[in-house]
Parts: structure tokens; sequence; C-alpha cells
């Protein structure tokens, strides 16, 4: 808030500082050393961690008394939708709250006073996947005056989410997640916004038949999910929680041997900075009907007592916020299910598995069997539905060979049919989401060739073989 040090009248210069150091009491994670060559950024997850602002920076005014923030939660029963709504605001002790809700045509159908209550829609149009039909919320704060003293807008769409054993509902209807992890990256911007960007991405995965992605491994700009919530797109929206394991670097096995958890690395103190994002995250994207789950957190240490402590209190944290979507967290292979001790705390499975790649490295017939044994493992133990999150192989555009060996462009087509071999042999898979959507800008590591590879996109958008296999298949699953 500038208001006390801005001078009405006169020109005043914003200045935006930004500090892009990660320490283990930041989220993500990560260290710096002093070296020969000076100081030095370390780090634990794998995309290359740009500094600086990379979306747009807002000033903009208020009155006194103002709407501070909006919450809605919707149901469906039959052809009824139910809109709760709680405003919040500001200075406006003896003002009136007023709320019309109006349909996609702006013809009214709701309206209420006060600043809690539940909307009731007849013949509602609900959200649902591939159609992204939308409500309009209209707050208006009232005082003594003519007009009102403050109006908010809100975009909502009329759905449900459940999970019903190992399925996963939709407005009471089953679902399965076709899509990608992706990253906000590309050639010109690097994870700078770019409007052209967002929608080219977006019509390539309408042209593959995707219905969902991950907003892996951070928030995304707000501007994607308006898009998702327009177009009836799903999301997985994510935390900045990426690195939060030790054992693993840039997708290898065995790094840096140290503690994840501990005094000197992540603690309570970065416990209370994972909490912070969580709510951040949940209050800027709690009215968006395209998030149907969040995760909160990627890839971190599961198969220790001190990850349990770790992120029992975070889970009821994102339950607590947000009861009406399921909460979840991205599995790490090196935590299968006979050595994970938190997923129990979660309402849905989400695994990341390199079958054929990282493990059974070019043998896929072995990687076949060793996934649908971990899958049955985890369907015994839990119950609970399974998302893939990522799966899949490193790929050179333009190499090719007689027969499959990574890196190859066949190879990677045939990994993916392996895998979805596998999937649709095992109900409580629900979802399949491959990593990733196009190749993307890394550290630098010597299995790192100029970036990560495991796109089915290059990083200017241009498809592999592997794209026009999955425009097959998820045409057809559609």
């Amino acid at each position: 808030d500038v208001t006390d040090v801005v001078e009405p009248g006169a020109e005043n210069r914003v200045t935006v500082v930004v500090n892009n150091v990660l320490t283990w009491q930041s989220i993500p994670p990560g260290y710096v050393e002093e070296t020969p060559e000076g100081r030095r950024q370390f780090y634990f997850h794998d995309f290359f961690n740009y500094a600086g602002l990379h979306r747009a920076v807002w000033l903009y005014t208020t009155p006194t008394s103002y709407v501070s923030d909006v919450t809605v939660v919707t149901g469906l029963s039959g052809s009824t939708g139910t809109v709760n709504y709680r405003v919040e605001t500001v200075g406006a002790e003896s003002s009136e709250v007023r709320i019309t809700l109006r349909d996609a045509e702006r013809a009214e159908v709701a309206r209420a006073t006060g600043s809690s209550g539940e909307l009731s829609v007849e013949d509602v149009h609900p959200w649902r996947p591939g159609e992204g039909y939308l409500y309009d919320l209209t707050v208006e704060l009232w005082g003594t005056g003519e007009a009102p003293i403050d109006v908010y807008s809100l975009a909502i769409g009329v759905r449900t989410v459940q999970v019903d054993g190992t399925r996963f509902l939709i407005n009471g209807e089953p679902f399965y997640f076709r899509g990608f992890g992706k990253h906000e990256d590309s050639v010109v911007r690097g994870k700078g916004y770019d409007n052209a960007y967002m929608v080219h991405d977006f019509v390539l995965m309408e042209w593959l038949g995707a219905n969902s992605f991950r907003t892996s491994h951070y928030p995304y700009a707000e501007e994607v999910l308006d898009y998702a919530d327009r177009h009836g797109i799903v999301v997985i929206d994510e935390t900045p929680a990426v690195g939060l394991n030790t054992g693993i670097g840039g997708g290898i096995f065995g790094g840096k041997p140290m503690k994840t958890f501990s005094e000197e690395t992540v603690n309570a103190a970065t416990q209370d900075v994972h909490r912070q994002a969580i709510r951040e995250l949940v209050t800027r994207d709690k009215n968006h009907p395209c998030v149907v789950i969040w995760s909160i957190a990627n890839e971190p240490e599961s198969d220790t007592p001190e990850s349990r402590a770790y992120f029992e209190p975070l889970a009821a944290e994102a339950r607590r916020l947000d009861p009406s979507r399921p909460v979840g967290f991205v599995n790490v292979m090196l935590a299968p299910a006979d050595k994970d001790v938190v997923s129990d705390l979660f309402d849905v499975l989400m695994l990341n598995r390199y079958y054929g790649w990282y493990v059974n490295s070019g043998d896929l017939a072995n990687a076949e069997r060793a996934l649908e044994a971990e899958l049955q493992a985890w369907v015994k133990k839990h119950g609970k539905p399974i998302i893939f999150t990522e799966y899949g192989a490193d790929t050179i555009a333009g190499l090719h060979s007689v027969t499959p060996i990574p890196w190859t462009e066949e190879y990677q087509a045939d990994l993916l049919e392996m895998t979805h071999r596998v999937f649709d042999r095992v109900d409580a898979v629900v979802g399949e989401q491959i990593w990733a959507f196009a190749d993307f800008a890394t550290g630098f590591a010597i299995f790192r060739v100029d970036g990560n590879k495991k796109g089915v996109f290059t990083r200017d958008r241009r498809p592999k073989a592997a794209a026009h296999l999955l425009r097959r298949r998820w045409q057809r699953l559609a």
C-alpha cells in the first residue's frame, strides 16, 4: 500500500525490487556457495532459474471502503445450481453488499443482499470439461449515496469436483485427465508471460485432444487460468514447492549427499514459507472453475518420518483453506508404495514415473512389467485415483533409427505406447499427463542436451513423432 508515500498531483516513481536468491528457507529451496569465480547459486529443480520480473506489475486504486475478497463455492443438484458466496470488505461497516448473478447472455438469474449467502440457479448451465460456460457474479458495495461505493465482477463456473473410491468425478461424471506437465518457457521470452505463446500452446493442446495440464512447478500467470476457465480446460494447480528432495538432481538419482530435512536444510522456517505459498495459491486461484486439484509439492522426499512430520500440517492447511477440492502432491519414483509414508494424507495419487528411461532404460519389456507391478501395489495400499503426472523420454527431434533406441523419436513413441498399455489395464488410473508438453531450458548438466528434451514438441513448438501418436490416442479416448 503506497497511499502514505505518494504525493497527489505530483510525479511518483514506482520501483519494483525482486530477490531471486534461493536458500534452504525459500520455496523452492537452494543454497549459495562462495567459489573462486564468486557467489554461485545451487538448486534442486530441473528448469532454468530465470531472474527478474516474468509478468506484469499493476498499480491500482481503491475507494476508502472497498471489496477486498470474494470466495465462491458452487454445487449441483439435478438442473439446479447453487452458488455459495462470502464477501470481505474494508472500511465498510455500515455499507450494504448486493450480489447479482448473470448468465453468458447477460440475463439476470439470481440476486441477493448480505456479505454471505447462497444463490439458487434454475436450469443451470454447468461448467464442464471442453465447455467453459461462465456466469458473471457482480458484487456491489453500497453506502447512502445514489451509486455504489465499489463494484467487483467475477467470472464463475458452476461445477462440482469429487473423489469416489478410485474415480475422479467432475459434475458427478468420471473424468480422465489427458494432457501434460508444462513450463512457462519459450525461446523468445524465457519465462516471461506472452499472450501469443499462451494461445498458441492452448491451440496445440486442442489439436492433440488434451483436456488438462498441471502448472508444473509453480502457479502460472493468471491469464492462463482465465483462458482455461473460458475454454473448459482442467487444471492441476501447483505451488512452487519443487526441489524438496536432495536425493535427486535434475531428474537423475544420486544427487549431492545431504539430508533434506534437518535444522541446517529444510526446516520449520521452510515449512512456514511453504504454508504461506499454499495460502497464496488458494487465495489467488480459489474461484477458478478450471482448478480441480491443489498440488502442494512436486517430487519431495516422502519416505522418511521427517517428511511425514513436514507434510501432515501442510496437507491439513490446504484442506482447511479449501474443503471443496481434492488435495495432492506429486510422488517421486524414489518413494514407491512400500516406502512412501505420506500419501495417505492426500485425496489422490499423482505419480511421476520414468520406466524405460531412468530405470529399465532401453528395455521396454521389463519396464512394462515393473510399471504394472508398482501400479497394482498402489491400488492395493490406498485404493485412490491415480494420475500419472510425468512419464516420457528425452528425444532429439530428427534423430531416427531402424530399431527404437533411447533419444530417438521412435523410442519416445514406443515408450509412450508401452506406458499407455499399462494404464489401460489398471482401472484406478484416471489420467495421463506426459512430461513434457515442449522442450525447455534447464541449468547445465551433462545429461541435458541444450535443456530438457522430453517434450512432444520442440522448444519452438514443432511436433515430434510422439505428438501424432498422442493425437490418435486422445482423439479416440475423447
